[in-house]
């Protein structure tokens, strides 16, 4: 059985003069993870570089620019030299020239088209103000008032004063009452947002050249704003790539000066401790002394070696090491827990049990040929779903799986008879030709119902073989730990797998042999679910625990009793629980039958659309609800048997593009 990779800690001495050169080689690596976290030291050592300076005024440009930089990556980058602080300089000071100009044209634009708006307001008034303002019976106001409320206002004064609409959006207006209601019409505008303005005595409106010379001006200082965003256009387009080559290597350099800043170090040596995979160990060894020419101190351990991990203060990080189908599965094993280093890696068998789980129970094989071109798609590139795309051995694996099951039952996107001649050709080799190797819809006959039954025995059967191999697991993990009583006591020990497998065995040979229980059957029975209650203290006995009976004899024996229950309990639940692939087997056949049967009835193009729209339905839906399903059971039965304790996942320093002021 494949065990998770061998690590080794390597302690580096590196000389200031070969840092750069070194974090960029392990950064660009990726298989190298310090021992603690660099973001556990004080972040106030970090130093404000150069390179980080540069670069968060070419992200501020890029987003001035608006430049798209998702798929940005710096996997191929390297670290900014002169001639790029010289070029990123240039760039950034173009940029403010022409940012400036930007400004001061829309600046110049907004009040060359407020004065317009403001003469044009006055346009229609022909008397002189001091005139009107001085007749003896008339109170003039006038001021600016949000349109919306005009009518209101126009309202609420009624006959005690006359509003008149200044301009054509009405923004301005001039109110006129007897002086003798001046009061009350200042009231009512006070209360609807009247802002007064002040109007010189001899102001007589706005001559018809001026409007003309104001209109020019406010076109002229648009067409301004209009060329500059089409020179911003253009200096995008032309220095677009520049600017992302300078992202990526200034990100690059940042992040460098950053881990820099956080190292142990004296005035000419920096230190560095990491986990590395023993696999790569000796190559990076020799990588790291011709890229120093060998002035370069290094150390190796062995994890037995390191103080941290012997006192169990420090978990030895796990990197799992898979083909490309397996190390798809990786992210379901790492979203539950990570296993402990040195124990079994469960990857393969995730991988295997997950395909063939969905396989059973998304049987058809036109269905499944949509989830294999999809997978081949993804793997091309040709179809792109984000992060999804490392997933398409996946879909590749269930297509395959599901595409066997439907050559089986005989389903090609829900029709039963287009796989016919196959089915005939194959089943008359081995007897009588018949029109499905497996028929799975449900029929009223005996023999589709003890065919039923038969299915469903073969679910629980692949969920016996299931629990068993996490019962294997965990028993071989305990003894790789040196967990002696681990392994053989408790209900995931040797004594719960005894247990279930002899339950199981006295079952098959009194169903299928009429045997009867007899007594040693009991015994056998017995024994292992007495090792089984009491686990807790025959396993700290066996590790050298005292006091083996830790809370007393009474608490024993409560204890024993509720892990009486919980094992037989436990195993039971875990059998009947995989009843549920037979189900959506059935349950998917019963889907396929009706959309055949509503496709016949409607018939010509509403049925072609009745059968697409069906299968479409049932691939993302139900194909949704049986992953979560597959997913579910290998959660629940199969990981609950080993994954006791979790470690630590691998995560090694490497350097990825991110957002200025983004934690590094």
């Amino acid at each position: 059985m494949a065990k998770t990779s061998e690590m080794r800690l390597i302690d580096l001495m590196v000389l200031k003069q070969d840092i750069s050169n070194v974090l960029l080689y392990l950064g660009k690596s990726g298989n190298f993870q310090f021992q603690s976290s660099l973001g556990q030291k004080n972040e106030s050592a970090k130093s404000e570089s150069r390179e980080n300076d540069i670069y968060k005024r070419l992200e501020q440009a890029r987003s001035f620019l608006r430049i798209d930089d998702s798929g940005l990556s710096i996997k191929d980058a390297e670290l900014p030299t002169e001639e790029d602080f010289s070029a990123a300089e240039g760039f950034l000071q173009s940029l403010a020239d022409l940012n400036k100009r930007d400004s001061e044209a829309l600046d110049n634009c907004k009040r060359a088209e407020e004065a317009f708006k403001e003469a044009s307001s006055f346009s229609n008034l022909k008397q002189s103000y001091s005139q009107l303002e001085h007749l003896s019976f008339l109170n003039l106001r006038v001021g600016k008032i949000d349109p919306s409320v005009l009518d209101e206002l126009k309202f609420a004064v009624g006959g005690r004063a006359i509003i008149v609409p200044l301009g054509e959006d009405k923004s301005r207006v001039l109110a006129a009452s007897s002086k003798k209601g001046r009061f009350a019409l200042d009231t009512e505008l006070q209360r609807y947002g009247f802002v007064p303005m002040e109007i010189p005595k001899d102001f007589k409106g706005i001559p018809d050249d001026v409007l003309v010379s104001l209109k020019a001006q406010k076109e002229a200082a648009q067409k301004a704003v209009q060329e500059l965003a089409h020179e911003k256009h253009s200096f995008t387009e032309s220095h677009k790539d520049k600017l992302l080559r300078l992202l990526a290597s200034f990100s690059l350099g940042s992040q460098l000066r950053d881990t820099e800043s956080l190292l142990e170090s004296t005035q000419l040596v920096y230190r560095l401790t990491g986990w590395v995979p023993n696999a790569d160990c000796m190559e990076m060894m020799k990588e790291l002394g011709a890229l120093t020419q060998d002035r370069i101190s290094i150390r190796q351990y062995k994890p037995e070696e390191v103080p941290g991990v012997l006192a169990g203060h420090e978990k030895v990080p796990v990197k799992l090491t898979h083909g490309k189908f397996v190390s798809a599965f990786q992210r379901m094993i790492f979203s539950y827990g990570s296993p402990l280093y040195g124990t079994i890696d469960p990857t393969p068998f995730v991988a295997f049990f997950f395909t063939l789980l969905f396989g059973i129970m998304f049987g058809d094989a036109g269905q499944g040929l949509v989830f294999f071109l999809l997978g081949i798609l993804m793997a091309k590139n040709v179809v792109k779903l984000g992060g999804w795309n490392k997933f398409a051995p996946i879909f590749i694996g269930i297509g395959t799986a599901s595409m066997i099951m439907g050559l089986l039952t005989g389903e090609f996107f829900a029709n039963e008879s287009l796989l016919e001649p196959f089915e005939r050709f194959v089943t008359g080799l081995f007897g009588e030709p018949r029109n499905q190797i497996l028929p799975m819809m449900p029929q009223s006959n005996p023999e589709s119902i003890k065919r039923m039954f038969m299915f469903f025995g073969f679910s629980i059967a692949v969920g016996f073989v299931i629990n068993s191999t996490g019962i294997i697991i965990n028993i071989v993990n305990s003894f790789l730990q040196r967990k002696y009583g681990k392994a053989l006591f408790g209900k995931s020990g040797l004594a719960g797998a005894i247990f279930f497998w002899y339950v199981v065995l006295l079952a098959i040979r009194v169903a299928a042999l009429g045997h009867s229980v007899a007594l040693y059957d009991w015994i056998v029975i017995g024994v292992s679910l007495f090792f089984c209650a009491f686990g807790e203290p025959f396993i700290r006995l066996a590790e050298g625990e005292r006091p083996v009976i830790e809370n007393g004899l009474f608490a024993m024996v409560i204890e024993a009793v509720v892990e009486l229950l919980e094992t037989v309990i436990t195993y039971l639940s875990n059998s009947i629980s995989f009843l549920r692939v037979g189900a959506f087997a059935l349950a998917h056949a019963v889907l396929g039958f009706i959309i055949l049967t509503m496709t016949e009835m409607v018939g010509g193009v509403g049925g072609i659309a009745v059968t697409v729209l069906g299968n479409a339905i049932v691939v993302v839906l139900e194909g949704m609800i049986v992953a979560i399903q597959a997913i579910r059971l290998q959660y629940y039965e199969f990981f609950s048997k080993f994954f006791n304790e979790t470690g630590s996942e691998f995560a090694p320093y490497k350097f990825e593009y991110k957002k200025a002021g983004a934690n590094n």
